[in-house]
């Protein structure tokens, strides 16, 4: 029986249900999380082996010994994951420290979770990234910005969703962001480009090849979201452009991508970009070693009427999958942020489209801040059916 060790099956709320694909094959799945074993889902605690409590993910000597304890108990660790955009680190350096080879290593942190490192693979695979400058001063910033023009992003090289992202549209505010900005980070300057997000979102076999595709669009930025306090919308695909599988898939052999679900990001331009392209194409944004978060896996299966849980979790254990895929729908995510005047009751919303919806409850906290605080969560069979159900709840007094 192969042992898996999963960091923080606890969270998101969602990933005991990787848990529980891996146990339903045959995996021994072993958690290690900082909350209360009689605290837990009790999905969770039925799709666990065993689990580890320590006080904080973030010490590592408890985790360390949660591994060790696990590896004289029940033998060799073949995979560890969290899934977890924040662990990555971890995941790879635990890895790399207990000889698992079944992911990424320490020595491949800095080309996935590096912005700056990132474009390097996304030029391999022929694929346009935005003009960039490393933060140094604020002549040198200047100095950028005279060859690209304002308005610029800056944002860490090493970062999480949009967390401490600027755009910056005169001298003022850049000076200002320089007194704001952490002094122990290293940022990354881009030209702006005006565009929506398109990821490819795909589960890969070890041989680098694709048993499962899709890939949502964000029509507002997350950088909006979070510095206006905006709504926050986004939706899964009826059906994936094949531009975006393209550049997904050679992003995937550039990356050199094996055994992982993965969510990459890119930029659709919404108008011509002199030295990037014509309006429509597609240019390299970020990758993502890891599922798209929050409720997206979710959302994920409502619009292929499938369970990408188990289509992992397939891959993990067969290196293959027949979940089979069945009718395919548009599916909205829609974040409504508290003390906003819409037009639309809870009630209202409920009583035109209850019988589109697919989840609708209140966002924990710590997502709230990218993702809104109230989520409806829709299926519609076509692209004009989710944009009135858009116009309809978004719409403000």
């Amino acid at each position: 029986m192969k042992n898996f060790v999963f960091i923080s099956p606890n969270f998101p709320t969602n990933y005991w249900m990787f848990c529980r694909q891996l146990k339903n094959n045959g995996l021994n799945v072993l958690g290690i999380g900082d909350q209360p074993y009689d605290e837990l889902n009790p999905h969770l605690k039925s799709s666990l082996n065993e689990y580890y409590k320590v006080s904080s993910l973030e010490n590592d000597d408890e985790v360390y010994r949660a591994i060790a304890f696990f590896i004289f108990k029940h033998g060799r660790i073949d995979w560890l994951e969290s899934n977890n955009e924040y662990w990555l680190e971890r995941d790879a350096k635990l890895r790399t420290d207990f000889n698992i080879t079944s992911g990424f290593q320490a020595s491949d942190i800095p080309y996935i979770k590096f912005k700056s490192q990132m474009k390097k693979n996304y030029i391999k695979a022929g694929i346009p990234v935005a003009r960039h400058h490393m933060v140094d001063t604020l002549e040198g910033c200047r100095a950028f910005i005279e060859e690209v023009g304002y308005p610029v992003v800056t944002k860490p090289d090493n970062g999480v969703g949009a967390s401490h992202t600027f755009k910056i549209s005169n001298d003022e505010e850049l000076v200002k962001f320089f007194e704001e900005k952490w002094n122990d980070t290293i940022y990354i300057m881009e030209e702006f480009i005006n565009a929506e997000v398109n990821s490819y979102d795909a589960i890969i076999d070890s041989k680098g090849e694709p048993i499962f595709e899709t890939g949502n669009v964000t029509p507002n930025s997350i950088m909006d979201v979070v510095n206006n306090m905006d709504n926050s919308i986004y939706y899964i695909v009826k059906d994936l452009p094949e531009d975006t599988r393209a550049a997904g898939r050679a992003t995937v052999k550039s990356f050199g991508v094996k055994s992982r679900f993965v969510h990459f990001e890119f930029f659709r331009l919404l108008e011509d970009h002199e030295g990037l392209g014509k309006k429509g194409d597609v240019i390299a944004l970020e990758v993502n070693m890891r599922p798209c978060g929050g409720f997206t896996p979710d959302m994920i299966n409502f619009a292929h009427s499938t369970d990408v849980y188990k289509i992992w979790a397939d891959m993990i254990a067969y290196d293959q999958s027949t979940m089979p895929v069945g009718e395919h729908a548009y599916c909205a995510f829609a974040g409504l942020r508290d003390g906003k005047n819409f037009a639309m009751s809870h009630d209202d919303i409920m009583g035109k489209y209850g019988h589109c919806m697919r989840m609708v409850e209140r966002i924990p906290d710590v997502l709230s801040g990218a993702m809104g605080n109230q989520m409806y969560v829709a299926t519609f069979p076509t692209k004009e059916d989710m944009d009135a159900f858009y116009a309809d709840i978004l719409r403000e007094n």
